[in-house]
């Protein structure tokens, strides 16, 4: 048995009521980070300091202004309502002291298991605490690359992770894995009841290091282990290239730091090239910076809200398109999946909402929750959920995705053939636009 004594009882109800009070400090704050994403490289969405949403990436943050470090004067002992409040707390586990067959966690573990206890409690997939070893893992978001099996990941509502997008001509798909199987387990751990970023931590390690996951996928009946080798995944900003016809085409990876001047160039370069049209790919993109994510939207939006972010309070904050955008005019279309998550979803919803240019391929994942990241003295992390983001018009992101204008659906046939259907068709919409 473990012996709680009373300072560690205290420590333990001023942790649940410090906990309580940041929560409520940071709901009410309009600037901060804003994780969209979240990557294990697996990595996606989901946002963060930086946005984030998993690679396993990671559907992420956006990051506004940097807000103040709150302050609160709490007195080192807890009173005596504080006291009894958690009395039933107690109560079970002088229980769980005479009576548990089996060992209880150590003393120095129980301020994160109550942590993750209150955390769980708000079932938000995206409020998450992580120790120091997992926070440390997922601070490497946005660096431009990380080690793992690339691949975009969520979690589902039954809390199952699943396989979003793996990413081309990396470790995951080389092993045979597919969007929508769902990862039972890492190594022999059950992910069941992980979080979205403790999940992805595990599914993480060095290249060249071998992982092995318990796969099930759907037409088959058994879950089946894959074995699969990590690999050091470089995520390039951005890809741009002339297709045929005179046709631009873009395709951005992440709304890392450098994303934005990488646009600006490519934009530059292929305007040079007096291009009939373009298309913008956004296809297994799941997010990053707010603030790089209204600048690329403004690239293409004259002017107006490019989104709007609401908060616990129902007030709304909106992020006006920056003038001087590159593409203002140009025919456009944008492809999306249900790997576009986060900062994708704001630009493509900002687009269709103002009418600039048409969504091609499948709806997008539906990531629109925003996320402060705040680094704990101990170099834990806890990631809050304080604002939601909508469209211009007002449509909601989070849970719903964005319907595209026109549906092309992307099968395992054409994937085996090296096809590219959804690309293909928007070629075709910007050829018969400009003819």
């Amino acid at each position: 048995m473990i012996p709680l004594n009373k300072t560690t009882r205290s420590m333990l109800i001023l942790l649940l009521a410090v906990t309580g009070a940041a929560a409520c400090y940071v709901a009410g704050l309009g600037t901060g980070l804003t994780v969209a994403r979240a990557t294990a490289a697996v990595s996606m969405v989901p946002t963060r300091l930086p946005g984030q949403d998993a690679h396993i990436q990671t559907p992420t943050p956006i990051t506004p202004p940097p807000a103040p470090t709150p302050t609160a004067t709490i007195s080192p002992q807890p009173s005596a309502g504080e006291e009894d409040a958690f009395g039933i707390f107690w109560e079970a586990w002088h229980v769980l002291e005479e009576e548990f067959y089996g060992e209880l966690p150590a003393e120095s573990e129980l301020p994160y298991a109550a942590l993750r206890g209150v955390i769980a409690a708000t079932g938000d997939q995206y409020t998450a605490f992580l120790d120091p070893l997992r926070a440390e893992i997922m601070r490497t978001d946005l660096r431009g690359s990380f080690e793992g099996i690339g691949a975009t990941v969520r979690l589902r509502p039954d809390g199952k992770l699943e396989i979003v997008q793996p990413l081309p001509a990396r470790p995951a798909i080389q092993a045979g894995l597919r969007a929508q199987d769902l990862i039972l387990e890492v190594d022999g751990v059950e992910l069941q009841g992980m979080n979205l970023y403790e999940a992805i931590s595990l599914i993480r390690g060095p290249a060249g290091t071998t992982v092995r996951l318990l796969v099930q996928r759907e037409d088959d009946d058994q879950p089946f282990l894959v074995e699969v080798e990590r690999a050091r995944i470089e995520l390039p900003a951005l890809e741009s290239e002339m297709l045929e016809d005179d046709i631009a085409y873009i395709k951005l990876n992440e709304f890392s730091q450098t994303a934005t001047d990488s646009l600006k160039g490519s934009l530059r370069d292929l305007n040079a090239q007096d291009p009939r049209g373009l298309v913008l790919d956004l296809r297994g993109n799941p997010g990053g910076y707010l603030t790089v994510a209204v600048e690329v939207a403004s690239q293409f939006v004259r002017e107006g809200p490019v989104l709007l972010e609401r908060f616990n309070d129902q007030s709304e904050r909106p992020y006006e398109a920056i003038p001087g955008g590159l593409a203002l005019d140009i025919p456009l279309v944008v492809l999306v999946d249900g790997g576009s998550a986060s900062a994708s979803e704001i630009v493509a919803g900002a687009i269709q909402d103002t009418g600039r240019g048409l969504l091609v391929g499948t709806t997008t994942l539906g990531k629109g929750s925003v996320q402060m990241a705040r680094t704990l003295s101990d170099g834990s992390q806890l990631r809050v959920t304080i604002a939601r983001w909508f469209t211009p018009t007002g449509r909601a992101i989070h849970g719903e995705g964005l319907v595209p204008d026109i549906e092309v659906l992307v099968t395992q046939e054409h994937l085996d053939a090296d096809l590219d259907p959804q690309l293909e068709r928007a070629i075709k919409v910007l050829l018969e636009e400009v003819s």
